[in-house]
């Protein structure tokens, strides 16, 4: 796990700034405290920084083939290096070192962009072919590891592991790209391949992109989508059985490193059984971590626990202060543009916990989106019958009335929250969908956003990020649909985004044995029913998980990594969330309608309504602004 930059010049071959390049680079240095170092030659520039994981005394980058014609700058790992280091070797390379970096350099040279088909892990890198004048960058096929990139007015492209890198180039734009101002009001955060600042991409998952020295025409192309279509028909207890094996095996290949290595333990089903497959691999106790919380609504240290004394790891847990806000300052720093995941406060803190003992962890992120885990996936399907039983004609208006009258009850039992039902039935399904995962409703928007805002968006909607997506989609089933649209937006853009970010704060390594992508093709394969039945998600997961976990914890509520928001903003962070929303950067920003947010807060703090969300979303966008000016 490292970080990478990059500059070339597509049109010449001028001078690269050492000084610049340098920079870009050491601005990454908490992603590779170990080394660093910079190639350049005329019209190329790559830097890298290191956090060594495997063959720690060589595997130095960027790393140069042995005939000089290939360099390379690399981020992430490909788990089946040494199998892919033996067919190389058969076909007549050899190797100095024994990492992956460079197996991927010669598959390069062996088989051409073909060879990103043959990787297994997760990765982002870039390489330049002095024989064939081109760049090649990949990503890995879920968006485990990031990359950014722009072309700038100067005719260089410049590329890292963080928007954070590119931002250090004096040409690179920094103008706001409304579209993803209303995408972050939205979701919570910018999906790809947006960033915040107009011209700026991330590279999409599952996409390569390949520019050709002298010619500025160049796209990204994708390699690798999750195709829905069904496999053979087994027995439940025959995909029981092979779903543990192949979970197995994922986990047993991301075992390898040559530091100490450990997993996180929520309690929850996913990081659980991550667990429970590792202590069976190891002949060692399993370095575990957790933290917890003191309010019981949001501690599940005691189910960690249970999972820590069954398979006798060496656990630590630490307790969250529940007003541990102090990260807020730290955030914007971390993710570059505006991010509102909330769990991002206790995500950094168990990265931090977790590096005390080791370098490398494994997580359960990704078993919500590849078997149907979110109590959302269950609400759609309830609301697709709906849909399939009434006409769209019938459905709008009647749905739409109901949900206009009936009251907004934030603070009431769920039991009588009907009007967000009765305004998503209202829709067609994907805006109903669009409508349960929004962080802000389009009412909420439309209020918020200043009318200058609205005229520079031109009618744009961040639904449209989905139907883009839908267009595209290899599945008609309801909910394998939702779930493409999850894997395509919300895995990428909030969930590994937060996990890579707050790891790499502290140099420590994620590994996603559920995202192995081999697994997860055969997941997604899987009939529907499997993943949720009978408004059981993850289905076939658990009752595969029953030999090696309790019931407690299989079946219980899910609870997930939530902080205490509403609580804060009418308590200890009332008056600096005051000072901060109603302050000169919100007003001079001229996004936001400023009678409106006083409005909300006024709500907020009265109890009449909940807008927690959207205080939390402006509360980042403007660490945001503090951190970029």
């Amino acid at each position: 796990m490292c970080g990478i930059v990059g500059i070339f010049d597509i049109r010449e071959k001028r001078e690269i700034n050492r000084d610049l390049l340098s920079g870009m680079n050491e601005i990454q240095f908490h992603r590779g405290p170990n080394e660093g170092g910079l190639y350049i030659e005329p019209g190329l520039g790559f830097g890298h920084r290191r956090l060594s994981i495997i063959d720690l005394a060589s595997g130095q980058q960027p790393m140069v083939s042995r005939d000089k014609n290939v360099i390379i700058t690399y981020n992430g790992e490909v788990y089946n290096f040494i199998e892919l280091r033996q067919e190389l070797e058969s076909l007549g390379y050899s190797f100095d070192t024994h990492c992956d970096t460079e197996v991927i350099l010669y598959a390069w040279q062996a088989w051409g962009e073909s060879c990103i088909n043959k990787f297994r892990g997760m990765f982002a890198f870039a390489i330049w072919d002095r024989d064939q004048q081109c760049l090649f960058l990949a990503r890995d096929r879920l968006g485990v590891k990031p990359l950014f990139y722009t072309e700038l007015a100067n005719g260089q492209f410049i590329f890292g592991s963080e928007l954070k890198a590119l931002m250090q180039h004096p040409q690179c734009s920094k103008t706001m790209d409304p579209t993803a101002v209303e995408d972050y009001f939205g979701f919570g955060y910018i999906p790809d391949p947006k960033t915040i600042y107009k011209n700026v991409y991330k590279l999409e998952p599952g996409y390569c992109l390949t520019i050709t020295h002298g010619s500025d025409i160049y796209q990204p192309r994708q390699y690798w989508d999750i195709n829905f279509a069904p496999g053979p028909i087994q027995k439940e207890q025959a995909i029981a059985d092979e779903l543990v094996e192949r979970l197995r095996e994922a986990v047993k290949i991301r075992m390898v490193a040559d530091v100490p290595l450990g997993a996180f333990l929520s309690g929850g089903v996913d990081s659980s059984a991550v667990v429970a497959m590792m202590s069976g691999l190891s002949p060692d106790p399993v370095n575990t971590c957790s933290i917890s919380f003191g309010d019981p609504a949001f501690n599940e240290a005691k189910f960690a626990a249970q999972v820590a004394k069954r398979y006798n790891t060496s656990h630590r847990v630490e307790q969250v202060d529940p007003d541990d806000f102090s990260l807020l300052e730290q955030l914007a720093g971390l993710y570059d543009e505006p991010y509102a995941d909330s769990s991002a406060l206790p995500t950094y803190r168990v990265c931090e916990l977790a590096k005390k003992q080791v370098t490398v962890v494994l997580s359960g992120d990704g078993g919500d989106e590849n078997l149907a885990g979110y109590r959302r996936h269950r609400w759609h399907l309830y609301e697709e019958r709906v849909r399939s039983k009434l006409p769209y004609s019938v459905r709008k208006p009647v749905f739409g009335l109901l949900g206009q009258i009936y009251p907004k009850a934030d603070w009431a039992p769920k039991i009588f929250r009907a009007k967000s039902t009765f305004e998503s039935l209202a829709r067609d399904s994907v805006e109903g969908y669009f409508h349960s995962v929004s962080v802000l409703s389009n009412e909420i928007r439309n209020q918020l956003f200043s009318e200058q805002l609205k005229t520079d968006l031109q009618g744009y909607q961040a639904i449209e990020v989905f139907r883009k997506h839908m267009a595209k989609a290899p599945t008609d089933n309801p909910l394998s649909v939702v779930q493409y649209l999850d894997l395509k937006t919300y895995l990428p853009g909030d969930i590994l985004t937060k996990v890579d970010r707050a790891s790499m704060a502290h140099a420590l390594e994620v590994r996603v044995p559920l995202l192995d992508h081999k697994l997860v093709e055969w997941i997604a394969g899987l009939q529907p029913e499997m993943k949720l039945n009978g408004g059981e998600g993850k289905y076939i997961f658990k009752k595969s998980l029953e030999k090696y976990l309790s019931n407690e914890i299989l079946y219980r509520p899910k609870m997930g990594f939530s902080v205490p928001l509403t609580a804060w903003f009418k308590g200890a962070l009332k008056d600096k969330v005051k000072k901060a929303l109603l302050g000169e950067r919100i007003q001079q920003c001229g996004l936001f309608n400023q009678d409106f947010i006083l409005h909300m807060l006024n709500q907020h703090q009265s109890g009449l309504r909940d807008y927690s969300s959207a205080i939390w979303s402006l509360l980042m966008f403007d660490a945001f602004l503090r951190n970029a000016s």
